[in-house]
Parts: structure tokens; C-alpha cells; sequence
């Protein structure tokens, strides 16, 4: 009797095994569906009825890879438009590439600087910039700018108090700044992010 139980769980088992996808064959699957689902439109998200109030999730799904083609190009709002590129969605660095008429500024996420004592500053993040990514972003958006984000990193509230407190603190961060401009090299606007810990 404990022959056959143990039969019957081993040809369950192996059932089972048979009739389980691999993660590269559920990869495969979902990336071929999803590819067929990416289409470009000559009509724009309004004149396909998808700005309402109550979006469906199928139409979010359908459609978060889609755009007008003959509208692509085009800055449709008439304020400022600030879009953050991050290193880590590399997607960012394309839609910047491909819509960067539709900004006015970009700000990559490549910059952070650090305290280190007393009018002592170091700038990490310079491995990020991309200069062959601006070259081409500014070739295809001729007006926009790109000002990469500055974040204080770990600074505390008493750090902040300290250095904006003293002129010879500003100037040494000043010239810090000045000091990566050249590696940075663009025409850029400095876009301050204040991360107080």
C-alpha cells in the first residue's frame, strides 16, 4: 500500500513538472505580447477618447506604449514642462530623446554633493553624465535645457544652517560647483534639490 501512495506522488509530481512554464519561456510570452500591443496612432490620445476621469485598466495597458506619430514632435502645453531622467530607468533616456521638443528643461538625476568637514565639498555622480546623450538630445530639441539635478546628500538640517550661513562656506561650494562645470559641459542651469535628512 505504501508503494502505490508513493507511485501515485511521484506521477503526480512529475505532472506537475511537465505542465510548468520556464521564467524565460513566461519572458518570451509576455514580451511578444506586449511588443504586439505597441503601435503608433496618427490621432492624438484625446481624439481616441482616452482623457476622461475614469480611465479603464485594459485602456491603460493597451495604450501606455502608444503615441501620435504626427503629433510626436510637438510642445502642446503652453507652460514650463520639467521632466527627471533617471540612470535607473534607462526608458527616460530615450523618451527624452524622442520627445524633447515637449520640454522645457531636463533634469538628469547624476549629481550629488557631499560634505566633507569645514568648507570641504565632493561632487559624486560624474560617472553618470552622458555627454553622447546630450549632444543628441540637444540636436533634436534645440530650445531645451538641461540642468541636472543637484542633490545634497546627507546633509543635515545643522549642515544646511552651517554652509548658508557662512559667506566663506557658499564660496567654497560655489567654487566646487564651478570647478565640475567643464566636465559637465553644457550650457546649463543649475536645478537645486535640498534632500535634508
Amino acid at each position: 500500500m505504501k508503494c502505490i501512495c508513493v507511485g501515485l506522488v511521484f506521477a503526480l509530481a512529475s505532472q506537475l513538472v511537465d505542465a510548468t512554464l520556464s521564467k524565460t519561456d513566461l519572458k518570451k510570452a509576455s514580451t511578444k505580447t506586449m511588443e504586439e500591443k505597441i503601435r503608433h496612432s496618427n490621432r492624438t490620445v484625446q481624439e481616441r477618447g482616452l482623457v476622461v476621469t475614469d480611465p479603464t485598466a485594459k485602456d491603460i495597458v493597451l495604450e501606455h506604449k502608444s503615441y501620435c506619430a504626427t503629433k510626436g514632435w510637438e510642445h502642446s502645453f503652453k507652460g514650463e514642462t520639467l521632466g527627471y531622467i533617471t540612470p535607473w530607468n534607462s526608458h527616460g533616456y530615450d523618451i527624452a530623446k524622442t520627445f524633447g521638443n515637449k520640454f522645457t528643461t531636463i533634469s538628469p538625476v547624476w549629481l550629488q554633493v557631499k560634505r566633507r568637514g569645514k568648507e570641504k565639498f565632493q561632487v559624486t555622480g560624474l560617472h553618470d553624465v552622458d555627454q553622447g546623450w546630450m549632444k543628441e538630445v540637444k540636436r533634436n530639441a534645440k530650445n531645451i535645457k538641461i540642468a541636472p539635478r543637484i542633490l545634497f546628500e546627507d546633509w543635515s538640517y545643522h549642515d544646511f544652517e552651517t554652509v548658508f550661513g557662512s559667506e566663506d562656506e557658499i564660496e567654497e561650494l560655489s567654487n566646487t560647483m564651478i570647478q565640475i562645470m567643464p566636465r559637465v559641459k553644457t550650457s546649463m542651469v543649475l536645478c537645486l534639490k535640498y534632500g535634508i535628512s
